[in-house]
């Protein structure tokens, strides 16, 4: 097989292998609501996606660390491997709790799906070459998206919602059959290299209590419950270990020199800015759709499809870009797309019209490409190719960070304006009308009840959710200007000519 043909096959394994992670991100949120009627366990619902959230994001790093140093061909395989045994077991779940340590099987594949697949494609293509591929991924990522909800409300109304785990193992097994036979490397430049099992355990255990602590939230006690302030101590000791430890190291999970390199540590911390604003984002529009303007589920669901095609459109167009413009000046002007559109999203209120807010997501969904695109390339042409795995895979732990941030601290600002909100109007004369609102808010969430409402009670809802969405949208404003700031920390550097591979 040519070696221009060899790349284009495994290229399309490598696609095949994303659509399989995009589509699992959307289809099992359409499936859900079948499965909680069917296996129950409303109250820890949450956790069917959080489990799967926390596994994938803490072991990102590990993965890029082990196939710096076993190579990305068997780390690859075996990362589709755990993620459709994960699949095939959560499909088999007989209660919630079962389905809950399957998908934490699921999300330890998922963790390294993405940016073993993106180190991969940094070394079959040239700098330049790179740039252009990547419309491609973004493509794919696009395209599942929007399938991925159609495909999980077919599959669960015409089949059985175990089939939308099942689903995975067909596009599992083509990927890794493609990467398995066509994928050679030389493992000459990582046989003096170890595994830095130490650094790894700690710095596992220390992300994790910080992502038990987002994705619980804040408990009855608030932060200051012995719970939370145990994982917050337990935080620090375990980071503080990590990073005695990787001083001394040989090899260490996360060189410190990294960090020096301005070009990944622009990207990383943009990347965690930008993750903030956009994933906190996506998890509170589809409430004020649904809550402050009054649509319906559909519209609520759709309101998203705009940010996602402007992901996917200006993904490509950012890459394009990169041919002609630094890294910093496609960085920046991406940044002041989304900058805009928060601004935009802080105007919105009850009469907004639907059609206005989809226009706004479109506009943070471009300025988001082209700023995820930029940061891509940037650290994989700015670290040493031993560093490769590594440096993608942190660059993309920092934006899943940044997201389960962002939706921490929005959810408890929105928490807290309506819980203020509420104070002010029972502390009225007309307290006493407003009680079945204090007491349930979230009936109103539901079209049929609403309308058996009066009125004024249902304007009453409207106002008191809007305002506390507007402090959350005012978050993500301030988490974009500060992306802005720090990407003109970005060297003024492009694309040098291609190199020889």
């Amino acid at each position: 097989m040519r070696s221009s043909t060899k790349r284009l096959t495994i290229t399309a394994g490598i696609l095949t292998g994303m659509f399989l992670a995009a589509l699992e991100a959307t289809a099992v949120a359409t499936a859900m609501p079948t499965v909680i009627a069917s296996l129950g366990g409303l109250e820890i619902y949450s956790w069917v996606f959080s489990s799967y959230l926390l596994a994938s994001t803490v072991t990102v790093p590990a993965w890029g660390k082990l196939s710096d140093v076993y190579g990305r061909r068997p780390l690859y395989l075996l990362a589709i491997a755990i993620f459709l045994l994960g699949s095939v077991l959560s499909g088999q779940a007989s209660d919630m709790t079962s389905l809950i340590v399957f998908r934490t099987v699921q999300g330890l594949g998922a963790g390294g799906l993405l940016p073993l697949a993106m180190t991969i494609i940094a070394e079959l293509y040239t700098p330049t070459e790179r740039a252009r591929v990547q419309g491609y991924f973004s493509g794919v990522w696009g395209l599942a998206s929007i399938v991925g909800p159609l495909l999980g409300g077919f599959i669960t109304e015409r089949l059985d919602w175990r089939w939308v785990f099942y689903i995975n193992v067909p596009f599992g097994l083509v990927a890794g059959l493609v990467i398995g036979i066509w994928l050679v490397e030389d493992a000459s430049a990582r046989r003096h290299r170890r595994v830095d099992v130490f650094g790894i355990l700690a710095f596992t255990a220390s992300v994790t209590c910080f992502m038990l602590l987002l994705v619980e939230g804040a408990p009855p006690g608030g932060f200051a419950s012995p719970r939370s302030l145990g994982l917050i101590a337990a935080c620090i000791v375990l980071m503080a270990v990590f990073v005695g430890a990787e001083r001394r190291t040989r090899d260490p999970l996360l060189p410190v020199d990294l960090f020096r390199n301005r070009m990944f540590s622009t990207s990383a911390l943009t990347g965690l800015l930008a993750g903030m604003a956009l994933f906190g984002t996506i998890s509170f529009i589809p409430l004020f759709v649904q809550g402050v303007i009054g649509g319906s589920a559909t519209q609520a669901g759709s309101v998203l499809t705009p940010l996602l095609l402007g992901w996917v459109l200006f993904s490509t167009v950012g890459a394009r870009l990169l041919l002609r413009f630094s890294f910093r000046r496609v960085m920046f002007s991406g940044m002041c797309l989304m900058v805009l559109g928060f601004l935009f999203l802080d105007t919105i209120g009850p009469g907004t019209p639907i059609s206005t807010l989809l226009i706004y997501m479109g506009l943070i969904g471009a300025g988001m490409g082209m700023v995820m695109i930029s940061s891509l390339i940037a650290v994989q042409s700015g670290v040493p190719r031993e560093l490769l795995g590594i440096a993608t895979s942190t660059a993309q732990f920092f934006r899943s960070v940044g997201g389960a941030i962002g939706v921490a601290i929005m959810g408890a600002v929105m928490a807290q304006g309506m819980a203020s909100r509420f104070a002010e109007l029972t502390a009225g004369k007309d307290a006493g009308s407003l009680r079945s609102l204090v007491d349930n808010p979230n009936a109103l969430l539901d079209p049929l009840t609403r309308q058996s409402m009066a009125p004024e009670l249902v304007a009453t809802f409207q106002t008191v959710l809007a305002g506390a969405l507007h402090s959350t949208f005012m978050v993500a404003t301030i988490a974009s200007v500060l992306g802005l700031l720090a990407s003109r920390l970005m060297p003024a550097v492009t694309l040098g000519p291609d190199e020889k591979k």
